[in-house]
């Protein structure tokens, strides 16, 4: 972002490029070639102050808070006469709605913009629209639309009940665009980290999706409106959460290749009784279903331990399965000891270092096979992944449980 002042310090325009260099100095080298209101604006700039943002969206939207702002001279002169376009969200309606304007003439809604361009305003609206599904129509018909089925559009008029949670979608969203992204990503693991507390995997997964792309279209290393045409959109972020897993884990004793294949277990069941195992798969950082097995345990009683070591004897049986890179236990350093005697018994693992660690879920603390703790910030891609993983594992294990129950396997509860 460039902001450019004049002999009184008044903002006279507001840019952005990606190669600020060469966009300033192009204003400068020939001004004999200028034409039209570059010609006029050039010799009336006296300083140059820049911006540096993180991506293409971050620089859109803090441009057109600064002409919002500023009202730069250069910047509202357009050729067609027409307004700048707004980013409009409505308040008053009982659905809300994100729509374009011309003009502020609702109070009762929240304007955003203006923007240079309306290709901005679509490119801006079609990325946030992945991350934050919204009505893009006033009065919305009660039937699901088609972005409803390209999950888009949450329909709320035709799925009352959603509108609690599609409220609070609006309130990231605003929160977004008015360039508080730091909170709502933090609003957004709250949400995420109380989904997993109170066992609602499937809430965590769609929550650490969100983040997961807020993450990717505010990125450095990525032009934000790949996101609205790549399929693929997280698979450069899952290739640095396994780089930064694989760092971390060498840097404390356990020596494992790029983590392309990781298995998961864990233990669920209904008071100390009829516990089932779960194992879960990620490949190259990305659920892997295909690869999920569950196990009916055959050990009865409160014995976390050695439900653990049977299920990984079990899962060691089965020739047919690819080894994983690392294997990832659901416990502390009681379910890692227990595991590590079994893994480290097997012919393909004696002698070698055991690509294996736990999680504690009270403090998300990883432990080695050596039993050392791994203290990192919540927010590490390393941390990230291998959460993900773990939730994902309870969720299988959870839902595997409760098939059971429903099909007179196990008592009701």
């Amino acid at each position: 972002m460039y902001v450019y002042h004049d002999k009184a310090g008044k903002v006279i325009y507001v840019g952005k490029a990606k190669q600020l260099k060469n966009r300033v100095s192009s204003y400068f080298q020939s001004p004999t070639r200028l034409t039209g209101k570059t010609a006029l604006l050039v010799p009336q700039i006296a300083t140059i102050e820049v911006y540096v943002v993180e991506s293409e969206l971050e620089a859109l939207l803090l441009e057109a808070r600064f002409i919002k702002k500023y009202n730069p001279k250069y910047n509202i002169m357009l050729k067609d006469g027409k307004a700048y376009v707004l980013i409009r969200v409505t308040k008053g309606e009982t659905y809300p709605a994100v729509v374009t304007a011309r003009k502020m003439d609702d109070k009762k809604s929240v304007y955003f913009g203006p923007f240079p361009s309306s290709t901005a305003v679509r490119e801006v609206l079609r990325t946030l629209r992945r991350i934050f599904p919204f009505q893009s129509v006033l009065h919305h018909d009660r039937r699901p639309c088609l972005y409803h089925h390209l999950g888009l559009c949450p329909c709320v008029s035709a799925f009352p009940n959603t509108l609690p949670a599609y409220k609070k979608t609006i309130s990231h969203l605003i929160k977004f665009l008015g360039g508080h992204t730091k909170q709502v990503v933090k609003d957004l693991e709250k949400e995420r980290n109380v989904a997993s507390k109170q066992e609602d995997f499937e809430l965590a997964a769609k929550l650490q999706k969100q983040i997961d792309a807020i993450a990717y279209v505010t990125h450095p290393m990525h032009q934000a409106f790949e996101y609205e045409t790549n399929p693929h959109l997280v698979d450069d972020l899952r290739t640095q959460e396994m780089e930064a897993l694989q760092q971390v884990l060498n840097g404390h004793g356990v020596p494992i290749g790029l983590p392309k294949r990781i298995e998961c277990y864990d233990i669920s069941n209904f008071q100390s009784s009829y516990p089932v195992g779960s194992m879960t798969v990620l490949t190259n950082g990305t659920i892997d279903k295909s690869q999920y097995r569950k196990f009916k345990m055959h050990s009865t009683g409160p014995n976390d331990f050695g439900m653990h070591a049977e299920m990984m004897q079990r899962r060691l049986k089965h020739d047919e399965w690819p080894l994983p890179d690392l294997f990832v236990i659901d416990g502390g350093k009681g379910q890692v000891s227990a595991v590590r005697e079994v893994i480290e018994q097997d012919p393909r693992f004696v002698g070698k270092p055991l690509p294996m660690i736990g999680l504690a879920k009270r403090e998300e603390t990883m432990v080695t096979p050596d039993l050392e703790e791994i203290h990192i910030p919540k927010s590490s891609p390393a941390l990230q992944l291998v959460m993900r993983i773990r939730d994902e594992a309870h969720r299988f294990g959870i839902t595997f449980h409760r098939k059971l129950r429903s099909k007179g396997f196990l008592p009701q509860q």
